[in-house]
């Protein structure tokens, strides 16, 4: 009687191999969560690439960008094609900056509405910041320690039982993947759906200003724009918020700290923290479509007093 032979090693990395690639391909080329995200970011990269003009308005900066303008709104009042390049914003401050940098042409304006955790977060790298620039091929976007990197790669492999069950349930009732980012993008840039808030509403609060970090690379970001002959404005973005003293003292701080790097656009009476919570969709955030007319509206305003 033979005894059996025991697998060889070398095989034991082709299955995981194996398994990897069909887990990366799940999670970032199609039906996870982050690929919905990366093909977000490269239909708006081709919006960009295809908008010709002399002079661009590029807006940019996470979901707080993505969801809150109308490019319509913005393009018409203001003679000016608009590219809405938001992209998500736990990809980080480091790594939106790069992409929207790569963008700017002689004669573009970048406005640059950074979330609040944008700008408080310590050194420019979300959550998202790895697995965004392994999805898109370019490890080193973004900075992420190289520890960090390998961590990264290994779970890109790996979907989460989260993600599988929910895209199971989406094939039975839908009959398709679907994502947070699938949206239909307008000819500009622009989500084409609002997403429904579920839980209950509480006003956010900050308890510290803009940190150093966010400071000095939105500081070397206006350099660079100016580099490639753009122009930076910087906005502060429209958030559910408690104007309570230590809330309203920071985003003060946080408001001159910008103001002293680029013209920065705001409401100087309510600093545009809202508190009437029918303005927005999901998130602190996001807007509802007519809301996202009412701060494009503003954002012309402010732009005509510059």
């Amino acid at each position: 009687m033979t005894q059996a032979r025991s697998p060889k090693l070398w095989s034991w990395f082709v299955v995981a191999g194996l398994a990897w690639t069909v887990g990366y391909f799940y999670n970032a080329r199609y039906g996870g969560s982050l690929s919905w995200l990366r093909a977000m970011y490269e239909k708006k990269t081709a919006i960009a690439a295809q908008v010709d003009a002399p002079k661009r308005l590029l807006i940019a900066g996470g979901s707080g960008a993505h969801y809150t303008i109308n490019s319509d709104v913005l393009t018409e009042a203001l003679d000016v094609p608009v590219v809405n390049l938001g992209l998500d914003g736990p990809v980080g401050l480091n790594a939106i900056l790069t992409t929207v940098l790569e963008k700017v042409r002689p004669g573009d304006v970048v406005l640059l509405i950074p979330e609040y955790q944008i700008l408080l977060d310590e050194d420019g790298i979300g959550d998202r910041t790895a697995p965004f620039a392994l999805a898109l091929g370019r490890p080193r976007l973004g900075n992420v320690p190289p520890k960090e990197l390998v961590q990264a790669t290994l779970l890109l492999g790996v979907p989460t039982l989260r993600e599988v069950v929910k895209s199971g349930w989406d094939l039975l009732e839908e009959g398709r993947l679907t994502g947070y980012y699938d949206d239909p993008l307008t000819e500009r840039g622009d989500p084409t759906k609002t997403k429904p808030r579920t839980g209950q509403w509480w006003q956010m609060r900050f308890d510290k200003p803009i940190s150093d970090h966010a400071a000095a690379k939105i500081r070397q970001f206006k350099a660079e724009v100016e580099e490639k002959g753009g122009t930076l404005v910087l906005s502060l973005p429209w958030v559910y918020a408690d104007r309570e003293e230590e809330t309203l003292e920071n985003v003060r701080e946080t408001a001159d700290v910008l103001e002293s790097i680029a013209p920065t656009i705001y409401d100087r009476e309510t600093l545009n923290l809202q508190t009437d919570s029918s303005l927005f969709a999901d998130t602190h955030y996001h807007l509802l479509p007519e809301a996202r007319v009412l701060r494009s509206r503003q954002i012309i305003r402010q732009f005509g007093n510059q």
